[in-house]
């Protein structure tokens, strides 16, 4: 058993058959269990079959999110004759749906095996991209992105609920930044791509920046097809794993945060419970703080390295190297993460790299050299906390319907910074863009802030279970129902 939680004694009653009715005592049971399970190679099953997967499905949803910023600079506001914020309204519509349709998606997600929903939604979403390369004013612009947003909105806390359901928490950090960093990727990979299809400027009669919708577009949905044969479902479901392993997975997830709960639906008085819960509102405001700088970064790079002097396909390929800094920071920060198994720890080096790198760009205006220095600073912290403080808020909650209902809630409270984020920079501000990197900064501070009382409350409940404990308050309980209470189990022990 994790070392976070105290061992419970294995019970009469259900056999092994079910994990999800006999608590296990420590890793030692479930080897006298499962004596033909080989653990190490189960795990590397699972990371052969889930996280790559679902890493190319979110490489693609990211670019075509923020491909628009590539595209900016080949000609977009121009041809669409788009004046003062009009182009950021286009970007602020997409996140009006995607904020909303969060935690429904994620209940639609439990309706649907995952393969088929999260494909659907890539199929989706690749098509709609694809039909952004034909709008002729701002009207269409706008109701393109109005239904990216509708149908990318469960993409993201799907695939990191489902991760969770694969993984235990002191494992889980370096698959949640690999997954994240997708992110990271897409931005290097977008602006490769763009840098080369930009050079398309006129084929067919067609403008780069149609070309950069249209044919990543396409490339999303025939990917699409493919990958409804390769996302895995639940463990319980799928049929790379032999009967025994899948029994194994389970059981070893029941020992890490007990039961799942998976097969009972998801009411709207299951959704109110959860809210009841302190940490799940202060998970929002974590992630939130992050994603204003994140998507500031992301939809607004291209156009901040251009105000450097430099040309449309040079500006391009200068914003490759940031993102794969970003890519490495993270990696590093979550291995050395799930090595010391501290979350909090890794937070406060990696938001201290984000916050020096926008103050280096708030306040230094004559150095092109060193304010492209500070976008590697800038990228690579932001980029790096952002998983860790996902994997830490999600993984710390227990069974399906806390994880399901915390996971949409965190990521669709968040991404209202990206409203925020798409009014931030605006082009009557370039070159120095001062309202933009004070506010990123801001709302930096708040996220610190947010991560700072959620690791001390944590804290505070596990030491406070500990004496309850010591004093008896949990005897009434048995092991299964102690199980099946998931992180509200007085056995459990969070994550710090």
């Amino acid at each position: 058993m994790s070392s976070e939680k105290r061992s419970i004694s294995s019970r009469d009653g259900d056999s092994a058959a079910d994990p999800e009715k006999a608590p296990t005592g420590s890793p030692a049971d479930l080897q006298a269990r499962f004596p033909d399970v080989n653990e190490a190679k189960v795990i590397r099953k699972i990371d052969l079959r889930v996280v790559p997967v679902l890493c190319a499905l979110y490489l693609l949803a990211f670019l075509d999110r923020v491909n628009i910023s590539n595209a900016a600079v080949f000609g977009l506001k121009s041809d669409l004759n788009l004046t003062g914020t009009q182009f950021n309204q286009a970007l602020v519509v997409f996140f009006v749906p995607y904020v909303l349709f969060e935690i429904p998606s994620n209940a639609l997600l439990k309706h649907f095996k995952p393969h088929v929903w999260l494909s659907f939604c890539m199929f989706c979403f690749g098509l709609i991209t694809l039909l952004q390369g034909f709008v002729q004013n701002l009207s269409g612009l706008i109701a393109t992105r109005f239904f990216l947003g509708v149908v990318e909105t469960g993409v993201f806390p799907a695939c990191f609920y489902l991760i969770a359901m694969w993984y235990k928490r002191e494992e889980a950090q370096k698959r949640y930044s690999f997954f994240f960093s997708s992110t990271t990727l897409a931005g290097g990979f977008g602006g490769l791509l763009a840098s080369a299809i930009g050079k398309m400027d006129g084929l067919q009669g067609f403008r780069g920046w149609r070309w950069i919708f249209i044919l990543e577009g396409l490339l999303t949905v025939l990917v699409s097809f493919i990958l409804f044969f390769t996302i895995s479902d639940f463990p319980e479901d799928v049929t790379w794993l032999s009967k025994e392993e899948k029994e194994f997975v389970q059981a070893r997830l029941y020992e890490d945060v007990g039961t799942s709960r998976r097969d009972e639906p998801l009411t709207v008085k299951d959704v109110i419970g959860v809210f009841k819960d302190w940490k799940i509102i202060c998970g929002g405001f974590m992630y939130f703080g992050l994603v204003v700088p994140a998507y500031g970064y992301a939809y607004f790079a291209p156009s901040i390295i251009q105000s450097y002097g430099y040309s449309a396909i040079r500006t391009q390929l200068l914003s490759v190297p940031p993102w794969a800094c970003a890519f490495a920071t993270a990696m590093i920060s979550a291995t050395l993460s799930d090595w010391a198994r501290k979350r909090f720890l890794f937070i406060l080096p990696t938001i201290a790299i984000s916050l020096t790198g926008f103050i280096i760009l708030l306040v230094v205006h004559n150095n092109v050299h060193l304010q492209y220095g500070a976008l590697f600073l800038a990228t690579s912290g932001t980029y790096s906390a952002m998983p860790i403080i996902v994997c830490w808020f999600n993984t710390n909650l227990g069974g399906h319907h806390r994880r399901a209902v915390g996971t949409a809630w965190q990521v669709g409270f968040g991404n209202i910074g990206g409203i925020i984020s798409t009014f931030a920079f605006l082009s009557k501000d370039a070159p120095k863009y001062i309202p933009g990197y004070s506010i990123c900064i801001a709302f930096i501070g708040l996220s610190l802030m947010a991560c700072t009382i959620y690791f001390f409350g944590v804290t505070w409940e596990n030491k406070q279970r500990e004496r309850l404990q010591a004093k008896g308050a949990y005897d009434h309980l048995s092991p299964v129902e102690r199980k099946q209470m998931g992180d509200l189990d007085p056995d459990y022990r969070y994550f710090v």
